[in-house]
């Protein structure tokens, strides 16, 4: 049965009439607004074209703004929470506001005439596309070619030379239907040649390939519009959590090269032609792409030995920006595009990195920011115009599930959620019966166990005084042998027909884990010596961090007790910087910008980073010569 969920919709016109909406979880705010019988218009037909239905967000969670919202609104709205309700998805109650008219200018901004932020996304992706009429050479005489006819009927600065894949196209096409034909340029280089007018057929598809999954969109280059969103966990994975493993896995061994590369390319080629079907349009017809992923991801993807990349000093083995036709990868299913990869931070600090900055904009910043990319190869940047540092923070796959007692990845069933009071609740992806925990669960479990004194500043499980707690919560700690652990929810209520637990060695897990990621924070403002108080914004990235409590990511000390205000969720940045690259190839060129600007800081090689992970760890901040005094007395007795 499809959960309902509650949305109350304000007209500031009259905001004491407010409307209540109970939609089905997954239906837009639109459809929420409209089913109230709100006064709103989608005048581009729910494309996310227009700004004609933006509401703003007054309190409840909804997912991080969309490619369409920053294009239509731009990023100072964004920033004030305004969303296109027609892209906007309920995933929780919410209370919106509906936006006072103004002058419709959707079409104006993708067209490039805005000037407002990354409003001004104009859309020049480098692909081009003319419908000519040439003719076959005819006379002996003027020992003329078929690419030379074609190229007189082009624009002026078009280059002569091509490919050979073209050439091979060239002479069947210019006799065919008597010359009319379509010529596709890249950046005035023609990439493909085709017989008729397929002009308004022009397409591109962007690309994150992580560590725990690969996502992609489609989106058509003459409008900005996304056509199709596609995605899901990376194959890789069974070689694998994280990247060391694989890194090992495929050591010196190029065969084992081969198998992580087929399945990436496998699943690339699947994803394009599972987006072509949903938006009916022939794959042919994509001309270019844009990839991003972490550097061994990228290197994978290329078939380059990442051998190297595991090893002291952990150089890439090229790091710029990277521009090929598809046939030579090969993506089979794209065969007239060029793909394109941003370049290179650092060995750790991949292309995705580089899509993030663009999309965030904080290489533009006057004040002080940091983007953090919460996942199983984590990455931290900070700075502002003046300055951007960034830095590796591997946490490991237990963020993702691995390497915990019962962890699992966000799926049906996994515990998502944890409150506390005299006993334990937990709430579940899709409210089935808990099977597993998976990594914003665990955060969320470990945050309110601190709370209610379960778990102490150091990580450690409560071990005494049980008598002093409720009884339920009393009853949920059990002892196997020297191990103990808490049941979350009791087999009778669970979907495995057993106990749910947290143990101790997953406390521990979580604490490496998101001591990596506080310390690469913590790193970079020691060394930008930026405190919380002159740190702006953060914004937290990528998929994993979506789905976190900030509340509780503060309260174990996974980020900065910052302000809530000054904390944004920014959704997969990497993905939305991969599609502006799509969309602008003056983007493009802006990544190669960034990168030369950004300094690498080598985390393990710093002198003060042992001792700042150590802190990290903690779940609070400890005195800790207390501490290790307390740890020899108990050692003593």
């Amino acid at each position: 049965m499809t959960n309902s969920v509650e949305v109350r919709i304000t007209d500031p016109e009259n905001e004491a009439n407010e409307l209540v909406a109970s939609v089905p979880m997954g239906e837009t705010l639109l459809d929420a607004a409209i089913a109230a019988g709100a006064d709103i218009l989608a005048t581009c037909g729910r494309r996310g074209r227009c700004r004609s239905c933006r509401v703003k967000i007054i309190s409840g969670d909804v997912p991080p703004a969309t490619l369409q919202d920053r294009v239509q609104l731009g990023l100072e709205d964004v920033q004030e929470q305004f969303r296109l309700s027609c892209q906007t998805r309920v995933i929780a109650p919410c209370s919106i506001m509906l936006a006072p008219p103004r002058t419709e200018s959707g079409h104006q901004i993708l067209t490039g005439s805005n000037e407002e932020g990354i409003g001004d996304l104009a859309i020049s992706p480098g692909v081009e596309k003319t419908f000519i009429e040439a003719s076959a050479p005819m006379d002996e005489h003027e020992q003329t070619t078929d690419l030379g006819e074609i190229l007189a009927k082009l624009p002026d600065g078009t280059e002569t030379d091509t490919s050979l894949s073209v050439m091979r196209q060239i002479p069947n096409v210019l006799r065919d239907e008597s010359g009319r034909m379509t010529v596709t340029t890249f950046n005035n280089r023609i990439t493909h040649v085709e017989t008729g007018d397929t002009t308004e057929h022009m397409y591109g598809m962007a690309f994150d390939i992580g560590t725990t999954s690969i996502v992609g969109t489609l989106v058509d280059l003459t409008t900005g519009e996304e056509l199709a969103a596609v995605g899901n966990v990376n194959p890789q994975a069974v070689y694998g959590g994280d990247l060391m493993s694989r890194i090992a896995y495929a050591q010196f061994d190029l065969k084992k090269l081969a198998t992580l590369r087929g399945e990436a390319l496998n699943a690339v080629n699947g994803f394009i032609e599972e987006a072509c079907e949903i938006a009916e349009i022939s794959s042919e017809h994509i001309y270019k792409l844009v990839v991003v992923g972490n550097t061994c991801m990228h290197h994978i993807f290329l078939g380059i030995d990442t051998s190297h990349v595991g090893l002291a000093p952990y150089a890439p083995a090229v790091s710029g920006a990277i521009e090929l036709p598809a046939s030579e990868l090969p993506l089979k299913r794209a065969p007239n595009a060029v793909v394109c990869l941003l370049p290179i931070i650092a060995g750790f600090v991949g292309a995705d990195t580089t899509a993030a900055i663009l999309a965030t904009k904080i290489h533009e910043s006057d004040d002080i920011r940091c983007l953090v990319d919460i996942g199983t190869n984590g990455e931290v940047v900070m700075g502002s115009k003046s300055k951007l540092m960034a830095c590796s923070a591997p946490a490991g796959p237990a963020l993702e599930g691995g390497q915990i007692h019962q962890g699992m990845r966000a799926a049906v069933g996994a515990i998502e959620k944890v409150q506390i009071d005299d006993d334990m609740h937990v709430q579940t992806i899709g409210n089935a019966k808990p099977i597993g925990i998976c990594g914003s669960g665990l955060i969320d479990a470990i945050s309110a166990m601190m709370d209610a004194g379960l778990v102490d500043g150091a990580g450690r499980l409560r071990h005494k005084d049980l008598e002093d707690l409720p009884e339920k919560l009393a009853a949920r700690f059990v002892t196997d042998g020297k191990a103990r652990h808490i049941v979350l929810a009791p087999a009778d209520e669970t979907g495995v027909n057993e106990d749910i637990i947290l143990t101790q060695m997953d406390i521990r897990q979580l604490q490496l884990a998101k001591g990596a990621i506080f310390a690469g924070i913590l790193m970079l403002q020691h060394v930008m010596e930026v405190p919380n108080e002159d740190l702006d914004e953060l914004y937290v990235c990528g998929g994993f961090g979506n789905y976190i409590s900030m509340e509780s990511a503060i309260k174990i000390r996974l980020i900065p007790g910052l302000a809530p205000e000054r904390v944004s969720y920014f959704g997969n940045a990497a993905l939305l910087g991969a599609q502006m690259a799509l969309l602008s190839e003056e983007e493009r060129t802006s990544a190669e910008e960034i990168v030369r600007s950004v300094e690498h800081v080598a985390l393990a090689t710093h002198p003060t980073f042992q001792e700042i992970f150590v802190d990290a760890c903690n779940l609070a901040e400890i005195d800790l010569k207390a501490e290790r005094k307390r740890a020899r007395q108990a050692a003593r007795a």
